[in-house]
């Protein structure tokens, strides 16, 4: 039988191996689940054309991954966007905004220095919430947010104890299982580090490439630019250079500098073309223009950047 697709405007649907039409007998036809490319009227039929069809389906089911893997989060996650100004905070956000405890919102450091400036202290720019410099303190306003399941917060607790921060012991199994929480409720950020953890065999578990892939994949469908910056890099390892630097255009066009730079590397060594590399860095740049504000110039005007310093602390 051949593994010719349907149409849906068919007035005769047959089973693939079979031949049942879907309206003979009151027959329910259901598609293969994998491929969508035939049909069938039972369980035994699917399994008796299975090696006929295999080949067929094992094709179109990668090409319908593709499709959904390139097609989705070419936009940033909604918890990397500030909740003040609700501009997308630079890449990598953690030198660029403060978690606030209270709330678990990343706020941009353009809208702290406007908060200041108002005469607001210490307290939460975006829920008001009284400053404290008390770990301990601090650590009780993560935990009443992890109990109401908000994956950020959970994400951060689990940097917390990768960190053995805030007078908590150092913690890897706790910090992975905290990121595995984080990553099923779909925080970017935990997905990106779990599929580290699981791509290099890191955090005390065996190195599985497979599912540290899946991970960066579910990460660059919601949006998470390093996971999709790290898929870049796996396809350019694998020699597979298109692929990559479908990758690495989309994660560029986010912001994220490592991408441009893949590009431009790519580029220098005839792996990509000077129209890649252009359209690559134009987007870039309107990336980072959609994320300027006269708040962030002045702040960084007054204090500069903190380079590469990854800040934890509130």
């Amino acid at each position: 039988m051949s593994c010719v697709k349907v149409p849906a405007t068919a007035e005769v649907e047959a089973c693939g191996n079979c031949g049942k039409e879907g309206k003979e007998d009151g027959v329910k036809l259901k598609n293969c689940t994998a491929c969508f490319l035939v049909k069938y009227c039972s369980l035994d039929c699917q399994k008796t054309h299975r090696k006929q069809h295999k080949k067929a389906c094992k094709e179109r089911a990668a090409q319908l991954k593709d499709e959904k893997l390139y097609s989705q989060g070419h936009e940033r996650a909604e918890a990397e966007f500030c909740p003040l100004c609700l501009l997308a905070i630079p890449l990598p956000m953690e030198i660029h905004a403060l978690l606030r405890p209270c709330c678990t919102k990343l706020v941009c450091f353009g809208c702290c220095l406007a908060a200041a400036k108002r005469g607001m202290g210490e307290s939460c720019p975006f829920c008001r919430a009284p400053g404290s410099e008390i770990d301990v303190e601090r650590l009780r306003r993560v935990r009443k947010r992890v109990a109401a399941k908000d994956p950020e917060s959970i994400c951060h607790l689990g940097d917390l104890y990768h960190a053995g921060s805030h007078e908590l012991e150092k913690d890897e199994s706790r910090a992975l299982e905290l990121w595995s929480e984080a990553a099923e409720l779909g925080s970017t950020k935990a997905l990106s580090l779990i599929g580290m953890a699981y791509y290099n065999g890191r955090l005390g578990i065996n190195q599985d490439i497979a599912r540290g892939i899946r991970y960066w994949e579910s990460g660059a469908m919601q949006g998470g630019a390093s996971s999709r910056h790290s898929l870049g890099l796996v396809e350019r390892n694998n020699n597979e250079f298109d692929r990559a630097m479908r990758h690495f255009m989309i994660s560029a066009k986010m912001g994220y500098r490592d991408s441009l730079d893949a590009i431009k590397d790519m580029f220098a060594k005839g792996l990509a073309t000077k129209a890649q590399y252009v359209e690559g860095l134009k987007g870039y740049q309107e990336a980072i223009e959609d994320m300027m504000s006269p708040d962030r110039d002045e702040y960084k005007a007054r204090y500069g950047t903190h380079g590469d310093e990854t800040i934890i602390d509130y």
